[in-house]
């Protein structure tokens, strides 16, 4: 088959189409031939040098596909060959085909194109742990995340208004705030000209920017806000006041799903199954895709991802 391989971290250029071996699923996996992969942040990150697969790992870049099971591991039931999936991945998603572990499967949702489906597993999986599960956000309370145009951004939007929740969003532009207000977004910050702050305060805030941010997020919590930070695009380190988070009674959580054990991964997976792939079916939420672009040419999908004028998710696609 073909995959994009990483010989050694750089610009997008080091992102090269090559011949490698197949894949073989091993007991609990599915193999699945890949209509379609998603391009995210972790995969520039990985193509940088800056994070490496979890041990195990596929060494090629790629967190989610969609596409057709090709072949069953030991001991695999409620799957047969031929069946449409996306599924969650730790890595190896640019490629014509992948092994997947079983409890990371999930169907197509109906009336969702199979292409398209590529850019659900990832941001539904990352957004239904992180508000839901863990910050657990409620019907009617305020909820702010950043970045209101990325993959997560659209599908936290889509979500928390589908659930009753009251929705805020920071964006770099107009455009974009239009755009997120279509989705549901009460709210659209353009953060080069206001301060988030003075929306709050929020109950639930969820935070890609890590150090940037830390301190102005905890200054925007309602009492007994909960912020879940889940990227370090603006930095590692920072101060956190901690006399403010006791005067709050407020919760900071910093997760990452990629490295989870795969138990936990198939506990997110069924949730999402259950509560949020109704919602896709039903219209309620849509998968969010700013263009494709063929898998050969990643190097380019990364380059408009880090260009950053898209709005929602860039999948990479193969030609059949």
């Amino acid at each position: 088959m073909h995959a994009i391989v990483i010989r050694e971290p750089g610009d997008a250029d080091v992102l090269q189409w090559e011949d490698v071996p197949d894949p073989t699923p091993g007991p609990g996996e599915v193999l699945v031939e890949v209509a379609a992969s998603a391009v995210n942040r972790a995969d520039v990150l990985q193509r940088q040098g800056n994070y490496a697969p979890p041990p195990g790992a596929s060494a090629y870049p790629g967190l989610e596909v969609s596409g057709r099971i090709a072949a069953l591991g030991e001991g695999v039931s409620g799957w047969d060959v031929g069946d449409e999936v996306c599924a969650l991945l730790a890595g190896g998603g640019y490629a014509e085909k992948v092994a997947v572990p079983a409890g990371q499967l999930l169907p197509v949702p109906d009336g969702v194109d199979l292409v398209e489906a590529a850019g659900l597993p990832e941001v539904a999986c990352t957004v239904w742990s992180n508000v839901f599960m863990l910050a657990n956000l409620r019907p009617s309370e305020r909820f702010l995340v950043h970045g209101g145009g990325s993959g997560i951004g659209t599908m936290a939007i889509q979500l928390a208004h589908a659930l009753g929740s009251r929705v805020a969003c920071t964006v770099g532009s107009d455009a974009k705030a239009a755009r997120c207000r279509e989705l549901g977004a009460d709210v659209a910050i353009n953060y080069r000209e206001d301060d988030f702050v003075e929306h709050g305060p929020f109950d639930v805030v969820l935070d890609n920017m890590g150090a940037k941010y830390l301190a102005r997020n905890v200054r925007a919590l309602a009492t007994g806000g909960r912020l879940a930070i889940i990227g370090l695009q603006g930095g590692a380190r920072a101060e956190l006041d901690l006399g403010e988070l006791l005067r709050k009674r407020g919760a900071v959580h910093a997760t990452s799903l990629r490295a989870r054990p795969l138990d936990e991964k198939a506990e997110i997976v069924r949730g999402v199954r259950e509560r949020v792939w109704p919602l896709l079916e039903s219209g309620r939420v849509r998968p969010i895709v700013d263009r494709t672009v063929p898998m050969a040419e990643a190097a380019h999908a990364h380059r408009l991802l880090e260009d950053g004028a898209h709005v929602g998710k860039i999948l990479l696609t193969l030609e059949k």
